[in-house]
C-alpha cells in the first residue's frame, strides 16, 4: 500500500508538471516575431518557439501533439503577451499568421496602390509598379497586349504577409477581381472585358454618386457612338502621371498632349484603364442609362447635372462657377 501511495503521488506530481507546463501562460512580453519556413517538421517548430522564448519547453509540443490533431501552416507568427503553449499550438494549426493590411479604395490607381503598398510596409513603390508592368500575363485572357495591370487590382481590403513579393500582391488582386467579374455578363465578345474596364476605370473618376454613374457612362457611349472625343480631364491627368509631369492642376500644355490618354485630342476609349473600378462603375459601364445626355459637370453640391447640348452644358458650368465664388 505505500509503494502504491508513492507512485500514486509520483503520478500525480507528474500530471502536474505537464498541465503547468502546458496549460500556465508564458512567453514574451514584447512584440516577438517567429517565421516558420514551409515544410519545417513539428520538432524544428518546436525548437525556433523555445528559442524564441514562445515556450517553455519543447516537451508540452511533444504531449500536445499526442492528444491533439493538425499540421503546423507555414508563416510569420506574432507574439506580444504570455500565452499558454496549447493556445500558441492551437494558432499554429490553424495558420494564424501575421499579416500587414493594405485597402485599395476604388478608383486608386496603379501609383496610388504603389504608395499603399508601401505605406503599409509591403515593399517599395518603385518595385510594385515594376511589377505590375511586366506581369501582364495575368491578364492574358481578358488583354493580352495589355503594358499595365491598370483596371484589373480589384478595389478591396487585402491581408498579407510582411514577406509577400509584389507578384503574390498582383496575383491575388487579379484573382478578386475575376471573382468579381465572374458576376457580371460581359457577352461572348473577347474585348468586351478590356472596354468595359476601361470605360468603368473613367466612370470611377468622374462621379462619386453610384445613383449617376449609369447616366455618366451613357454620356460617354452616346459621344463614343457620333465619334465625339470623351474629353474628360481624369484621362489628361492619368497622361501626366504616366509622363511623370503631373503637377496637381490640368495645364494647357496637358490639354495639348499627344498622348493617346488625351481624350480632349483624340476619340474614342484610351489605349487602357485609367483606374482600378469597383463593382458599380463596371455595372455601368456594361448598362449604361439611354439618354439624349452628351454632356454633365458637378455642381456645389457634388451631384452632376447632365445637359443634351452644348448652350445648356454651358449654362451648368456658369451656375457651377458662380457657385464656388459665393
Amino acid at each position: 500500500m505505500k509503494l502504491f501511495g508513492i507512485l500514486l503521488l509520483l503520478l500525480l506530481l507528474a500530471a502536474a508538471a505537464v498541465a503547468y507546463v502546458v496549460y500556465t501562460p508564458f512567453g514574451p512580453t514584447t512584440e516577438t516575431f517567429v517565421d516558420i519556413p514551409p515544410g519545417t517538421g513539428a520538432t524544428t517548430v518546436a525548437s525556433l518557439m523555445r528559442k524564441n522564448g514562445i515556450i517553455r519547453s519543447r516537451y508540452a509540443f511533444a504531449f500536445l501533439r499526442l492528444t491533439r490533431n493538425g499540421t503546423f501552416k507555414a508563416g510569420e507568427y506574432r507574439f506580444d503577451h504570455p500565452v499558454p503553449p496549447a493556445e500558441v499550438y492551437d494558432r499554429l494549426v490553424r495558420g494564424d499568421v501575421y499579416t500587414l493590411t493594405l485597402t485599395i479604395p476604388e478608383g486608386y490607381n496603379i501609383f496610388d496602390i504603389a504608395q499603399a503598398v508601401e505605406a503599409a510596409g509591403l515593399g517599395s513603390r518603385a518595385d510594385f509598379l515594376a511589377a505590375e508592368r511586366t506581369e501582364t500575363y495575368l491578364i492574358g485572357g481578358e488583354s493580352p497586349h495589355a503594358t499595365s495591370l491598370e483596371g484589373f487590382l480589384f478595389p478591396d481590403t487585402y491581408h498579407f504577409s510582411p514577406h509577400a513579393t509584389p507578384l503574390q500582391m498582383l496575383t491575388v488582386m487579379v484573382h478578386r477581381f475575376r471573382q468579381a467579374a465572374g458576376k457580371l455578363d460581359f457577352g461572348n465578345d473577347p474585348d468586351a472585358v478590356f472596354r468595359t474596364v476601361i470605360l468603368a476605370s473613367i466612370i470611377e473618376k468622374e462621379v462619386g454618386q453610384e445613383t449617376e454613374r449609369p447616366l455618366v457612362a451613357g454620356v460617354f457611349t452616346n459621344r463614343l457612338a457620333r465619334s465625339m472625343p470623351l474629353a474628360t480631364d481624369p484621362t489628361v491627368i492619368y497622361a501626366a502621371l504616366l509622363d511623370n509631369r503631373w503637377r496637381g492642376t490640368i495645364y494647357a500644355s496637358d490639354l495639348q498632349s499627344p498622348s493617346p490618354y488625351n481624350t480632349y485630342k483624340h476619340t474614342g476609349l484610351p489605349p487602357g484603364p485609367i483606374s482600378n473600378p469597383g463593382l458599380a462603375s463596371l455595372r455601368a459601364a456594361l448598362h449604361p442609362a439611354r439618354t439624349d445626355y452628351l454632356y454633365f459637370v458637378s455642381d456645389a453640391a457634388g451631384h452632376t447635372r447632365f445637359s443634351v447640348d452644348l448652350k445648356e452644358h454651358a449654362q451648368q458650368v456658369q451656375a457651377y462657377r458662380q457657385a464656388e465664388k459665393r
